[in-house]
This record gives structure tokens, C-alpha cells and sequence, in this order.
């Protein structure tokens, strides 16, 4: 049975907008995972440890007939495939892929919580996620644009289409 899924996509090295491009090409070409919306890109400041490039973010939305642990372990392969290293946390990177809602379900396995922890923390995917899909209600805190629009939003600016 097909389940749709929101992810968020980022990325601060190696040329990020198109490794964040080339990720979608690379979710939409898996047989088991069709892209139906995507965002617009957005340059976002680093959160966390911010010696490091600005990223660019998006977030799509996704149908999938896989379970949320083999949707994740694709996107793991996407993200190796792209030369992402776990160096350490909020470390730079050249692709960095998380499920932020699968199918609404809830999940405190420290593997894979559902819906995503920090997601409503974070401007960088509330506002992406408030642009294709304003009305998403994400685990119970509420619409994806009511959310964004109460986080700060000065490190977000939203890039022109290429």
C-alpha cells in the first residue's frame, strides 16, 4: 500500500543546489518512490555548529510503497551515493536526506522518530513545507504554515528558480 512521506533535503558542499537537485532525480528514479511536489530551494544559515557554508534546503513530498525503515535506508544509500560522511553533528555535508512525516505515524525509536523531532523547531523545513503543502498538519502541533510563520526566518532566503 502506498504512503506518502515528507522529506527534507540539505546540503553545504560541493556545489549543494545541485547535489539537492540531483537527489530528487535520484528519490523519483527509485522504483519503489514517486516525487509528487518539491519546493523551492532556499539558502539557509547553518544551525548548530555554524563554522561552515550556508545550505540549501527543500523539502518534497513523496508516495512510496516502502515502510518508513527501508525508506530511510534509500535515502541513506542516496546520501552515500552523494559522499555524505557522519563526521559529527551538524558537520557539513554534501547531502543530508530526513524523513520528516511518514504517513503521519508517530515512532520514538531512537532509529528513526517519527514525526521528525526538530522539524517544527526549524525554518528551513517548516517554511519549504508551508510553500507546497500549507495545510500539512504535522504530529499534532498544528498546520505546516501556522508553524513556519511562528519561527524566526532572517537566516532563509528563498533562491530564484535555475
Amino acid at each position: 500500500m502506498e504512503q506518502t512521506a515528507v522529506i527534507a533535503l540539505g546540503s553545504n558542499l560541493a556545489r549543494p543546489a545541485e547535489q539537492i537537485r540531483k537527489a530528487l532525480s535520484d528519490l523519483d528514479a527509485h522504483p519503489n518512490i514517486r516525487v509528487l511536489k518539491t519546493s523551492s530551494f532556499y539558502q539557509t544559515a547553518p544551525v548548530g555548529y555554524t563554522g561552515q557554508p550556508d545550505f540549501v534546503n527543500a523539502v518534497c513530498i513523496v508516495e512510496t510503497d516502502l515502510n518508513a525503515a527501508r525508506l530511510l535506508a534509500a535515502l541513506h544509500t542516496i546520501e552515500a551515493q552523494a559522499g555524505r560522511e557522519r563526521t559529527f553533528r551538524n558537520a557539513p555535508r554534501t547531502l543530508d536526506l530526513d524523513i520528516i512525516d511518514y504517513a503521519h505515524c508517530r515512532s520514538d525509536d531512537p532509529a528513526l522518530t517519527l514525526p521528525h523531532p526538530r522539524a517544527a523547531e526549524r525554518s528551513f523545513v517548516m517554511v519549504p513545507l508551508a510553500e507546497i503543502a500549507p495545510d500539512f498538519e504535522l504530529g499534532g502541533l498544528g498546520k505546516a504554515a501556522e508553524i513556519a510563520s511562528g519561527l524566526e526566518q532572517g537566516g532563509i532566503e528563498r533562491l530564484p528558480k535555475e
